[in-house]
């Protein structure tokens, strides 16, 4: 044999024994197959798709029904309400002026003429005033965040509600409540509470805090 009929012979068994490359056509064949299994598969059974999935995935606005369904579920922990130290206001008597007015104001928009909604209130600013993490003056409390993006912590100092719904009725009152609080009344129900929502809502928080009382539609909780 010779040295190029002995290189033919190499070249044609090689060629038998080699895996064959799939074409493009073999490639948009297997495609097409999967998408119709997938087809198939999605319409025998109640999985999503993945734009389903992700859809999912967000949170779901409650209505006011199941936010109040969800809220009662959640006991309060009386045992853990830890009872508000008197509070001593350290300033002068323009200062205690403004903080007068400051908590007059927040009492009054977030709770209406609701006199232990309001004592709730002002003794939430209070506690807030001597927990850690807060402001440390009554006004710095109550219209933290005020002028921030992120939000603030008391509705009524950004939501417009100053402008669009002014109240000219109830303020002496609240303002005696307030000057009230500031010479050392303890608004016992709430104890040391920092934070609280209506009833109507579920906020994030929620869960990382103790529900401690219940002020008409207000719910109010302390710190773990």
């Amino acid at each position: 044999m010779t040295k190029r009929r002995a290189q033919s012979s190499v070249s044609r068994v090689r060629g038998r024994g080699a895996p064959r490359r799939p074409s493009s056509e073999h490639w948009l064949l297997l495609l097409g197959v999967a998408v119709v299994v997938a087809a198939i598969f999605g319409s025998l059974t109640d999985l999503p798709w993945p734009a389903a999935t992700l859809d999912q995935r967000r949170p779901q606005r409650l209505t006011m029904a199941e936010a109040r369904a969800s809220n009662a579920r959640v006991p309060v922990v009386t045992a853990k309400r830890r009872a508000a130290a008197r509070f001593r206001f350290k300033g002068g008597p323009a200062a205690r002026e403004q903080a007068t007015e400051c908590l007059a104001t927040v009492a009054l928009y977030e709770a209406g003429e609701d006199r232990d909604g309001q004592r709730a209130v002002i003794q939430v600013v209070l506690n807030r005033v001597g927990a850690a993490g807060f402001p440390k003056t009554v006004c710095g409390v109550v219209y933290q965040g005020a002028t921030r993006k992120t939000g603030c912590q008391f509705s009524f100092s950004c939501d417009g509600s100053v402008t669009r719904r002014p109240e000219h009725e109830g303020w002496e009152q609240v303002r005696r409540a307030a000057r009230r609080a500031l010479a050392g009344y303890v608004y016992a129900p709430v104890g040391r509470a920092t934070h609280y929502h209506t009833d109507w809502m579920v906020p994030y928080w929620r869960a990382s805090l103790v529900k401690v009382a219940t002020v008409d539609s207000h719910i109010f909780y302390q710190r773990r």
